[in-house]
């Protein structure tokens, strides 16, 4: 600074220096031109004049900048004082001493930038309340709440566009949602050849998609018709199907050939109106046809009824229950009381399904044990080779052991059932329990009954050998024996023939059946095998060759001490031609 105000003295010190001169040099010129002496003092009173005048004109445009400087100042003060309000700021502070035009400079300039700041937000606002308007609009939504009067904050700012950020995602996440439900509905409406009827459909469907609505409301509406949609192509597809299964039931019941449903095959699939009207047609037709085939379709719905009967268990009371099957005026009235029956009879095969399945379990395994208990007794058993005998008696006893329990879990679902029906479960007119009990009684039955019988046979066969004797003799090859076939029963002939094969004393152990044969008669059960004495000539088989035997021996040992099952039978011819 001492230096400038140096600097500034020199110059002013110049200046006079410089005045100086030139008054003298005009009074050097004033005196050689002449001019009076009073006339060179008013000439310097001119230079004065405009010296003064100019040095004061120059005075007065700084003291003009001077305060222009000021005011400035002051307003740039207020106005950014204003705006640090507005934009919620730090008012400005000046760094240190500044002279008058470097704090107007940087207060204008930080005014300058706080305009902008302002300008900014508010661009940002109307920018993001327009935004907001239109998301609102297509998403009827409330207006975003935000004072577009005053120059938002920066939190605020962040805030809307949150908030319109937000809308954005609502909007695509609807739209998407929209879309897919309108293209579902289309495709409802194809399927039901539906035309959009109501303005709201007509909106859906036919209108742009970015001017459809994407409110809450809007949405639930097109749910709701969606639902609608599909619930009535659900019940055209029932429709439809139940007409299918009308068809098919006519087909079989009319005896329609093969050719000719496949000529309606392209209506057998698909719920498209169009074909409604075609399966309704076809169902027409096929209705007048059997209208027209009477009798022939009532036997086929007879062939059916003894079917579910059958499934049913329906006992012969029940069947006679039914008088129409009886029938033979093949009216229209008569086919309806069939109709009927069978729909009666399926709704009811349907409520006891699984129990009727249950007693078909048992009715199959019944049987089967029943023929496993037959092959047990069946003399021809023992012409089985490959250790069949004894999978059969595992079998056998398998089945022995399922049935009870079968029995059992039927029992507590038919307990069950009656508790919930308030009724007795009937098979065959009669409860399933007395129904069991009663074949397992009948089996005992006939198992003491052919006991019974053997033990009669056995009895007078050995009274007539003791009477009249035996006479040997060659019989013809044993039934069931494949020929040139060794099975096991023979090789274990030919190693059991007793000494005493005459003495009849022996006889009755083997239930008096004589055998007319060079080969000697099996043993009873755990007997040991002696050598044969007359086995014409034939050495006797190894020890290994009788071991092969031995699960037979061993499987049927019950059987044989009590006496050989259906003996008496087998050789009955043979026995008969030698007396």
């Amino acid at each position: 600074l001492r230096r400038e105000d140096h600097l500034s003295e020199v110059l002013a010190e110049e200046s006079i220096v410089c005045l100086q001169k030139a008054l003298n040099h005009l009074r050097e010129i004033w005196e050689l031109i002449g001019i009076p002496e009073d006339q060179r003092l008013q000439r310097t009173e001119v230079v004065k004049k405009h010296i003064k005048e100019l040095l004061d004109m120059m005075i007065a445009e700084e003291e003009s900048l001077k305060e222009r400087l000021i005011k400035s100042i002051s307003v740039c003060q207020k106005e950014l004082s204003t705006l640090c309000s507005e934009l919620r700021v730090e008012p400005f502070q000046e760094e240190g001493e500044t002279t008058i035009l470097q704090l107007e400079k940087d207060l204008r300039t930080q005014v300058e930038l706080m305009r902008k700041q302002k300008k900014e937000r508010k661009q940002e606002l109307k920018l993001l309340q327009e935004q907001d308007q239109e998301l609102c609009e297509i998403l009827c939504m409330p207006r975003y709440d935000i004072d577009s009067a005053s120059v938002p904050s920066l939190e605020e700012l962040n805030q809307f566009r949150q908030h319109v950020t937000t809308l954005r995602e609502t909007k695509a996440s609807r739209r998407e949602e929209f879309v897919s439900i309108k293209r579902q509905i289309i495709l409802c409406m194809e399927e039901l050849d539906h035309t959009p009827d109501t303005s709201f459909e007509r909106d859906v469907v036919c209108e742009d998609e970015d001017a459809f609505c994407l409110s809450l409301e809007n949405i639930a509406t097109l749910q709701k018709l969606l639902r609608q949609l599909e619930m009535r192509k659900s019940q055209n597809e029932a429709v439809c199907e139940g007409l299918r299964a009308q068809i098919r039931e006519l087909w079989d019941r009319l005896q329609i050939p093969e050719e000719e449903r496949e000529a309606v095959a392209t209506i057998m699939s698909g719920s498209k109106a169009k074909v409604r009207k075609a399966l309704q047609l076809e169902v027409d037709r096929l209705e007048e046809l059997k209208m027209q085939n009477m009798k022939k379709v009532i036997e086929a719905i007879r062939v059916e009824l003894v079917q579910y009967w059958d499934q049913c268990f329906y006992s012969q009371e029940q069947r006679q229950a039914f008088a129409p099957f009886y029938a033979e005026d093949y009216t229209e009235n008569l086919l309806q009381l069939h109709d009927a029956e069978i729909v009666q009879l399926k709704n009811y095969y349907e409520v006891h399904k699984e129990l009727f399945e249950g007693v078909q379990k048992w009715e199959e395994t019944w049987r089967l044990f029943l023929e496993f208990e037959r092959k047990a007794s069946d003399p021809n058993r023992f012409t089985n080779r490959g250790g069949n005998l004894l999978k059969e008696e595992k079998q056998r006893a398998k089945l022995q052991k399922m049935l009870p329990k079968l029995e059992e879990e039927l029992k507590a679902r038919i307990e069950l059932w009656e508790q919930e029906h308030s009724k007795a479960f009937m098979v065959n007119g009669q409860k399933f329990m007395e129904y069991v009990a009663e074949q397992w009684e009948m089996h005992r039955l006939e198992k003491e009954r052919a006991k019974q019988e053997r033990q009669l046979k056995n009895k007078k066969q050995t009274e007539t050998e003791m009477l009249y004797g035996s006479a040997p003799r060659t019989p013809s090859k044993r039934r069931g024996l494949a020929p040139n076939t060794p099975g096991k029963a023979r090789k274990l002939n030919t190693t059991t023939m007793s000494n005493a094969t005459a003495n009849s004393s022996i006889r009755p152990i083997f239930g008096g059946t004589i055998y007319h044969s060079p080969v000697s008669r099996l043993p009873p059960s755990g007997s040991k095998p002696v050598a044969a004495s007359t086995c014409s000539g034939k050495k006797t088989p190894r020890t290994g060759r009788h071991g092969a035997n031995k699960e037979n021996l061993e499987l049927n040992g019950s059987i044989l001490s009590g006496g050989y099952p259906g003996s008496g039978g087998l050789y009955r011819k043979e026995v008969g031609s030698s007396n």
